[in-house]
């Protein structure tokens, strides 16, 4: 686990030993079963989350109670609901487990460490942030310019390994589309 950290991080940035042994310090791990929540609306979110093994949904439920998909996180994928950890204020989307999960949790306070004394961490979780809005930008301007087949084609691409892990009620309400119609 801790290799596959570091070689995670190590795509971005080059590390010491003595640099990574200071970074993993700020990092602990938990395991999640299917279906548990890592975070639900309404709670104080106090970690980032990278995941190790498994497969996740972060989700926005509306006043109706209708709920929307954001996104799906596996393996190498960081996830959580970044507004509220960075503003340390309430979750407003929830986090589940889709399986059984096991991540490394990064508290707010470690996250500040790391980017307050190992300069480099700061330029990794820069890096992180801008591909993280490039890919929200490409997911709004898909949802905003194609139709319900080329928005699949498009995750088919990008992520053929998740679109075979996710059940096809998930894609099609994260695509904006009924299940009959993704079956099409």
């Amino acid at each position: 686990m801790q290799q596959q950290l570091r070689e995670h991080i190590e795509k971005i940035i080059p590390l010491t030993d003595e640099e990574f042994d200071f970074i993993l310090a700020q990092f602990t791990t938990k395991k999640f079963k299917k279906h548990q929540y890592i975070i639900q609306e309404g709670d104080n979110v106090k970690y980032a989350y990278w995941v190790i093994s498994g497969l996740l949904k972060l989700v926005y439920t509306d006043n109706s109670g209708k709920q929307h998909i954001v996104s799906f996180a596996m393996e190498d994928w960081w996830e959580s609901d970044y507004y509220a950890f960075h503003t340390q204020t309430p979750a407003t989307l929830s986090l589940e487990c889709l399986e059984d999960t096991e991540v490394y949790c990064l508290s707010y306070e470690g996250y500040g460490i790391l980017c307050d004394q190992l300069q480099k961490m700061e330029r990794f979780f820069l890096q992180k942030a801008n591909f993280g809005f490039l890919a929200a930008q490409r997911r709004i301007l898909s949802l905003l310019t194609t139709d319900a087949k080329e928005r699949y084609e498009q995750l088919v691409k990008q992520s053929p390994a998740l679109v075979q892990r996710v059940p096809k009620s998930l894609l099609a309400a994260y695509l904006g589309v009924s299940r009959e119609t993704l079956s099409r």
